[in-house]
């Protein structure tokens, strides 16, 4: 990538980013992704897709000079009480400092336990310890990689017994100690609100909107059994129209930061997935598709 517009990108400034949404490329896409080389203003790569090299790590080369990256982790652990697994750190910090990308981000959750890494992203209590212990983690992770690390939250399905604070409010003060940056993704915000009966829209509105530097968006799955009704994060189809308006609002609130469509699941043909990104970015709340011009 142009040193220039690398260091641009990564320096933070609301003024360049796009209005249009990125998009999360995925292995299936890759070779029509390369040849169609479609106007979308970055690609999103999950860095463990990458880190032990080979032909998907080649492939990044070809692409940052035309497509600004951002690297999305899910399995640094931040919130892990068992620490950090430093060799998987300085895979990934090997990996950002090779490819450059403009952001890089994790969640706020654990996703290792005895040396297990779980398929599933695990929430943590909103309490003091776990803040004291996330932030110690986050600023280990940015002293390894040498910049700045954007902290998502992740869907919640039960509760904790216990909160010191809400999440948005823990989220501000963990970029308060550590400087580091908030990643807002609106539908895990409506699936947890709807999972605790809460309003999804007040909940946004707890998040700092100072931190604030990506937003994400993607679909979810409503089961249905004998204990109740619970929605899944699933990124495996469209956003709904509660969701696809709460990322307005989430754009309005936050400014141009990067937004970017999550569709990781029962994945679709490239044109649907570039529909979608047009559909959330333009405030479409329909079903319908929309040709990608």
């Amino acid at each position: 990538m142009n040193k220039t517009r690398s260091s641009a990108l990564a320096g933070g400034s609301k003024d360049h980013l796009p209005a249009a949404v990125g998009i999360g490329l995925r292995a299936p896409h890759i070779a029509e992704f390369q040849t169609l080389r479609p106007r979308v203003p970055f690609i999103e790569v999950h860095a463990e897709n990458h880190v032990c090299g080979g032909p998907m790590r080649r492939v990044l080369h070809h692409l940052r000079d035309d497509y600004p990256i951002s690297l999305h982790c899910v399995g640094l652990s931040i919130g892990s009480a068992e620490g950090i697994d430093q060799s998987h750190l300085r895979r990934v910090a090997a990996l950002a400092a090779e490819i450059e990308p403009f952001l890089v981000s994790d969640h706020l959750s654990v996703a290792s336990l005895g040396g297990l890494y779980s398929n599933d992203l695990i929430p943590i209590p909103y309490v003091e310890e776990s803040l004291a212990l996330a932030a110690r983690h986050v600023e280990s992770i940015q002293d390894a990689l040498g910049r700045q690390i954007l902290i998502e939250n992740p869907s919640r399905y039960v509760e904790f017994a216990h909160a010191d604070m809400e999440e948005g409010d823990f989220l501000a003060e963990l970029a308060r100690r550590t400087g580091c940056g908030v990643l807002c993704d609106v539908n895990n915000i409506y699936v947890t609100a709807r999972n605790f009966g809460r309003d999804a829209f007040a909940e946004f509105g707890k998040f700092p909107a100072e931190a604030v530097k990506e937003i994400h968006i993607a679909g979810h799955a409503t089961e249905v059994d004998a204990a109740g009704t619970v929605l899944v994060d699933t990124h495996d189809r469209r956003a709904c129209a509660d969701v696809v308006r709460l990322f307005a609002a989430a754009r309005a609130r936050f400014g141009a930061v990067p937004s970017l469509l999550e569709w990781d699941n029962d994945l679709p043909d490239l044109d649907v997935l570039l529909d979608e990104a047009l559909r959330v970015a333009t405030g479409m709340t329909n079903e319908a598709r929309y040709a990608f011009a």
